[in-house]
């Protein structure tokens, strides 16, 4: 299986020691490695496939519990750089009565932030399966630029592309930038996923269906459509998928989504799917793909954080 790329943001979530509270009622967090890129390749590499980070740590005792944390569970780090010019990105979940999530971030800037375009180095993407990015490293920052290089590199290689726009508006001081943001990037990429929350702020359209003309252009060849509890869609302009979400009793939500468009894309890998031939997937094998994310997903928000929740390969057929 050939190895996945991603790059963007890995940070500290803390994690709160109680369940059901607004942030500013919490009376203590425990710390977490997080990040959806970071996140995406430790399911990946869980499932039993090899992931590398491309990102940028702070020269700082937390920037140190991520790349120790990245060797423990198998994350390449040969791309992960450090720099002094700023700290590690922290960011501060809540968890709510529902499960969902409430952030409070901690990088301005973050050290993730300050990577560079120069900083990316076309060499690392000979051979890899695929890169995965998301929108939060995509401001008006250097991190922006060096996700373009990585993007460029990543197309010329032959590698596949994957996009979660993975929307944190608390990130933004002016949201139509972000809607600006993931209109640019998203056609860059051959894979997106897009969840039933961000639909409408991304397309205008309520309705999946209706909203496909706008997402299934550039290089978009597969668009994967999440609805939590409500299971997942999947689109090409040829066919379509749809596979129910597994009941099970939500602990923490956090990296749930990154957990899912991991544990797809390790599929896909799997069975030799490669840029080219998305528009030959079949709706059995979409179908297939999206069952076994929704099934990974499901055993990941039974536990709590994001990369330490995410299921083994051996654990994926068990009760």
């Amino acid at each position: 299986m050939r190895r996945l790329l991603a790059i963007g943001e890995a940070l500290i979530d803390f994690i709160p020691a109680e369940s059901g509270k607004e942030m500013k009622r919490v009376s203590a967090f425990a710390p977490a490695v997080g990040g959806a890129p970071a996140n995406v390749c430790g399911a990946y590499v869980k499932l039993g496939g090899e992931a590398s980070m491309i990102t940028q740590l702070g020269d700082d005792p937390f920037g140190d519990k991520i790349a120790d944390e990245f060797v423990s569970c198998g994350i390449g780090c040969e791309y992960v750089k450090r720099t002094a010019k700023a700290n590690t990105s922290l960011a501060f979940v809540a968890l709510k009565e529902d499960g969902n999530r409430e952030f409070s971030f901690y990088r301005k800037p973050g050290a993730d932030m300050l990577m560079e375009a120069k900083d990316i180095r076309q060499e690392w993407f000979q051979d890899a399966f695929g890169l995965h990015f998301c929108s939060v490293s995509l401001g008006d920052f250097p991190m922006k630029e060096a996700h373009r290089q990585a993007v460029a590199y990543a197309e010329k290689a032959g590698a596949l592309v994957s996009f979660d726009p993975n929307l944190r508006f608390a990130l933004w001081e002016d949201t139509m930038a972000l809607k600006q943001v993931v209109h640019e990037f998203a056609p860059m990429a051959h894979v997106l996923k897009i969840s039933d929350e961000e639909l409408e702020f991304i397309t205008g359209c309520g309705d999946i269906k209706d909203a496909l003309p706008q997402l299934l252009k550039g290089n978009t060849r597969l668009v994967i459509y999440t609805k939590g509890s409500e299971g997942a869609e999947c689109y090409t302009k040829e066919a379509s998928a749809f596979a129910p979400s597994q009941k099970v009793k939500a602990v923490d939500t956090t990296g749930a989504g990154d957990g899912f468009i991991g544990s797809f894309l390790y599929c896909l890998s799997a069975d030799g799917v490669t840029a080219d031939t998305l528009d030959r997937l079949t709706p059995s094998q979409m179908e297939r793909y999206l069952a076994f994310a929704n099934r990974f997903c499901g055993k990941s928000v039974m536990g709590r954080g994001a990369i330490a929740s995410y299921p083994m390969m051996e654990e994926m057929d068990r009760k």
